[in-house]
């Protein structure tokens, strides 16, 4: 490529240039194109256009040979170039979609993208492209559990009936998070710093364990909780008996509990039977995520204890302690919006489990 263009501006031209190289708010590239030209038309090397424009001199040959076919318009106006890789067939297409959707051969469980590049012929880019527009994700999985309970439905109406429609009672959410460890780190956490994630040892020591009781109040959101050493039926009414003193005693008490044997103990039924204010009302099984004190348990996982260092078991309490008592001084009442049979049918459409 070399020079063929002698520049000659008219009048209007170089009125234009001049305010389009002189515009802050325009992009850098039509600047320079502009400059180009300007410096051009006062018949300079193109060795000392490129220097004065800051761009190569190829660049300035370019756009003086655009400048003489097009005029001003064709150096606000980029040429529109075929893409470098044609589109797939759509034969092509529907080869990796099959792929996608079908089992892999050999001794692997699933597809990858680099295998189906091979199988298919294309690039890996390629058969990201297609996977992405068709909402395919062939390297995720999904786990699901269907309830075998045969009383399903009706516990769900139950358990359901009362968040969405609670009665002017005490209505709780009771559940345990038993061996609660008490690690403590061998150094101390490094702090977040910029480009650098927060970072803690991956060695500890162990203290013991604890379990933690806790019931949430559907109508204020504050939670009661109690940690004990052990998780056994005298622990649990242990637990009943403190929210048997808290709760006033004009008020009925309705306990959502998971189906644990702890709950069901010949002496958790005969401790039910000497207080007729009280009504368990069980989750199905398995459905735990029915019981909303597991948002709870979740959250004092996620934000107190996983990244935490714990001396003993009294630490590891005591931290647990203070992380209710601030819960609750924020506490508002628990919401629940989905209904039982938006529940149900999402459960039908679900597959079934294989024998």
């Amino acid at each position: 490529m070399a020079q063929t263009v002698c520049v000659l501006l008219h009048p209007t031209d170089a009125d234009r240039l001049a305010a389009i190289a002189s515009d802050r708010s325009r992009p850098l590239k039509h600047i320079q194109r502009a400059r180009i030209i300007l410096f051009s038309a006062e018949r300079l090397s193109g060795q000392d256009v490129a220097q004065r424009a800051g761009v190569s001199r190829p660049a300035v040959w370019r756009w003086q040979r655009r400048y003489a076919e097009a005029g001003v318009e064709g150096l606000l106006r980029d040429k529109t170039r075929p893409p470098g890789t044609p589109p797939h067939s759509t034969e092509t297409v529907a080869e990796v979609l099959a792929l996608t959707c079908s089992e892999p051969p050999g001794e692997v469980t699933h597809w990858t993208g680099r295998a189906m590049a091979r199988a298919v012929g294309i690039s890996l880019r390629a058969v990201q492209r297609i996977c992405d527009a068709h909402r395919l994700q062939p390297h995720r999985l999904r786990t699901f559990k269907r309830s075998r309970d045969p009383a399903f439905a009706a516990k769900v109406e139950d358990v359901v009936g009362l968040y969405i429609d609670p009665p002017a009672h005490a209505v709780l959410f009771i559940v345990e998070k038993s061996q609660i460890r008490a690690l403590e780190r061998t150094r101390p956490d490094r702090p977040l710093a910029p480009g650098h994630p927060a970072a803690q040892t991956h060695d500890y020591t162990r203290h013991g364990t604890t379990t933690l009781f806790a019931a949430l109040d559907v109508l204020a959101g504050t939670v009661l909780g109690r940690c004990m050493q052990r998780h056994r039926n005298g622990e649990f009414i242990r637990f009943l008996n403190t929210i048997e003193a808290t709760v006033p005693p004009d008020k009925a008490i309705h306990a959502i509990l998971d189906n644990g044997a702890t709950h069901k103990h010949p002496k958790v039924r005969a401790w039910l039977a000497r207080h007729p204010r009280w009504t368990f009302h069980f989750t199905p099984t398995p459905a735990s995520w029915l019981n909303a004190v597991e948002g709870f348990f979740s959250t004092l996982t996620r934000r107190r204890l996983r990244r935490g260092s714990f001396t003993g078991v009294v630490d590891l309490q005591a931290a647990i302690k203070r992380y209710i008592a601030e819960h609750n001084r924020r506490a508002k009442p628990f919401v629940w919006t989905k209904p039982a049979t938006d529940i149900l049918a999402e459960v039908s459409r679900s597959p079934e489990p294989s024998v």
